[in-house]
């Protein structure tokens, strides 16, 4: 059975829960993973998507601290993505490079992502619990939920390690590429970026399917 929403509503007051994860304990689930993806909106770089699961009936001190990835700042999300890392049961990341985004789309490489985090998990999962999306495709039960990184705990986990992961493939990305400042801004579309891309065109790691990119090849 797939379901689409959450009964629990949205409070900018409240750090994401536990809720989801001991309702689906109480109904006999045990190894219950929360996914999110990051990279996205990007116009460089790769989609990253990460799985985690969380210890059945666990209370880390941490856990207080978390939310979804992009209110926290940078040193509080590197030391979260340790303490994840360490204290879960498993995480996993799945990346997809650009030029396989612009051979099949984002939404199409976001699930890709998504199941290759599925694949590289330690133990396997019996429900899924997806920010805003589903994969119908799997046969594993699951729940999208929207706003799930900022309601369910191990969704929002999942987000810290997909942001982590992806802001230091982009540090790495930027030495190699260097010009576009994409340690700054990570790849996203930015005002300075787009004036890069307008000044010395686009690189490898650029996505020629998205329009600013696009636009930038033709003027070229």
């Amino acid at each position: 059975m797939v379901q689409s929403k959450s009964h629990r509503q949205y409070n900018r007051t409240e750090p994401p829960s536990l809720h989801e994860e001991r309702e689906l304990v109480q109904a006999g689930y045990r190894n219950i993973a929360g996914l999110d993806e990051v990279g996205r909106g990007a116009l460089a770089g790769p989609v990253v998507a990460a799985a985690v699961i969380l210890p059945i009936d666990a209370s880390f001190p941490w856990f207080k601290l978390v939310r979804d990835s992009k209110e926290i700042p940078q040193s509080k999300r590197n030391e979260l993505f340790t303490m994840i890392n360490g204290e879960a049961t498993a995480t996993a990341v799945g990346i997809i490079e650009p030029h396989i985004i612009d051979s099949i789309g984002i939404f199409k490489a976001t699930k890709l992502a998504m199941n290759r985090a599925i694949e590289l998990l330690t133990c396997l999962p019996d429900f899924l619990l997806i920010d805003a999306l589903t994969l119908p495709h799997l046969s594993i039960k699951q729940k999208g939920i929207i706003r799930g990184d900022k309601l369910c705990l191990s969704i929002a986990c999942a987000s810290i390690i997909a942001k982590v992961t992806r802001d230091r493939i982009m540090e790495e990305l930027d030495a190699v590429h260097p010009g576009y400042n994409l340690s700054k801004h990570k790849g996203y579309c930015t005002r300075q970026h787009c004036a890069c891309l307008k000044q010395i065109g686009p690189s490898p790691i650029h996505r020629q399917s998205f329009a600013p990119v696009r636009e930038t090849i033709r003027l070229l």
